[in-house]
């Protein structure tokens, strides 16, 4: 089959551990037979990230605003065993926090959908999309140990230097060891994270809703619900009553428990850490966190990247380490292949790259829905106890690849994949 033309360039980032493995095998298997494309590849792996001391990822979210497209393998965010595992010169902040502070846009995860995986949460008949504010707050703090007895300070100091701009806050007298953190967001990324939303649900046609702790913040989560509320009234109230669609703010608390009772069918706008955390409920709510997409997008709906949601899945790495057979779940990792790539088709109005991209992730249904999987989708409909009995079996992660491959090639066989 003659290979589609990729015109511009798109931005891959290697990872980590099995997550590495699977990148590799979908780049072989699915990728490089089809298509002829330019890569800027950058390698994220902890210990490169090490050596350049993380300039690297700075890099590589650099290109991704250049090239307005990135595709992106899971990376290990370090802690104190890891640093001493791979002796590290400093514990390396996230690299998916370093790449969404210079871009700037908002993630929005969403569970894929296979007919035959029971969800569940039974009465959640639609997806869930947790837009996932991507800049500051927890993931570009600064925090410490406090080791003395003293006075932990808060000061703004003006540019200006003027005195009555000068803001000081006592926030605790310490009389024992203990811990503290200093965060900050913008309004600027707040106005961008809210505009990314109500385009995003008008692009989806579902509702939205905005999850904060305004209650006990009352400032800092008070700027989140005023600054959507304002944008809502000034440009997106017409658009969303023409669509029948609507906004609403609710403590993250009754939106819990709203998302656990609700049909689904709607867009969830988190802050950052909340949305880091209710994107795994929600991914395990649907059945996996193997199957999650996961893409940033800037509020001009320019630039792109694309991820799985999930880790760097150690547990199956140490396997594969001592030369053990895994049945690694690449889905998630195929689908941020696809979705970056349909971005790129999108700009490059590229229509065969486009049909290529929508048909590979239909393949990879059918496989799953043919009841050819890996053992993570097997247990979902079988039960863990009903592995070693069942008549049926589960993959292995290359086997699974090559299961994946045949259908593709099935589909386009004897026709042009673009037609």
């Amino acid at each position: 089959m003659k290979k589609i033309k990729v015109t511009n360039p798109i931005v891959e980032m290697d990872g980590d551990e099995m997550a590495r493995i699977i990148w590799n095998l979908i780049k072989k298997y699915l990728i490089f037979p089809y298509l002829d494309m330019k890569i800027i590849y950058f390698d994220l792996c902890l210990k490169n990230r090490d050596f350049t001391e993380d300039k690297i990822t700075i890099e590589a979210a650099k290109a991704i605003k250049k090239y307005n497209v990135g595709i992106k393998c899971a990376t290990i965010t370090p802690d104190q065993e890891r640093m001493k595992e791979f002796h590290l010169k400093k514990m390396w902040k996230s690299p998916n926090g370093t790449i969404r502070n210079i871009i700037d846009g908002t993630i929005f995860r969403e569970p894929i959908l296979v007919k035959n995986i029971p969800i569940p949460i039974k009465n959640w008949k639609n997806p869930i999309c947790i837009a996932r504010h991507a800049n500051a707050d927890q993931y570009n703090a600064i925090d410490f140990i406090i080791k003395k007895k003293g006075r932990l300070y808060l000061y703004f100091i003006p540019d200006n230097n003027e005195k009555k701009d000068f803001q000081k806050y006592e926030i605790h007298h310490f009389t024992e060891p203990g811990i503290a953190i200093g965060m900050y967001n913008t309004d600027e990324s707040i106005y961008r994270f809210a505009r990314s939303c109500f385009n995003y649900s008008i692009y989806k046609k579902w509702p939205l809703f905005l999850s904060t702790k305004n209650t006990i913040l009352k400032t800092y989560d008070g700027r989140y619900k005023d600054i959507f509320h304002d944008l809502y009234q000034k440009e997106f109230l017409p658009i969303f009553e023409k669509l029948k669609i609507t906004y609403e703010h609710r403590l993250i608390d009754d939106m819990v428990a709203y998302a656990i009772k609700s049909n689904g069918g709607f867009v969830w706008a988190c802050k950052n850490y909340d949305g880091d955390v209710q994107s795994d409920a929600i991914a395990q709510g649907f059945g996996s966190i193997g199957m999650m997409t996961s893409i940033l997008i800037t509020p001009d709906g320019k630039t792109l990247e694309s991820e799985a949601a999930h880790g760097t899945i150690t547990k199956h790495y140490r396997l594969h380490q001592k030369g053990k057979i895994t049945s690694t779940n690449p889905i998630a990792s195929i689908f941020a292949w696809t979705r970056g790539l349909k971005h790129r088709a999108f700009l490059d109005k590229n229509y065969p790259l486009k049909n290529f991209s929508e048909k590979l992730e239909k393949s990879c249904l059918e496989v799953i829905e043919s009841g050819k999987m890996t053992k993570d989708l097997f247990k979902l409909i079988y039960g863990s106890n009903d592995i070693k009995n069942s008549k049926n079996k589960y993959l292995d992660t290359e086997s699974f690849f090559h299961e994946l491959k045949l259908n593709f090639e099935k589909k386009t066989k004897n026709r042009e994949i673009d037609n």
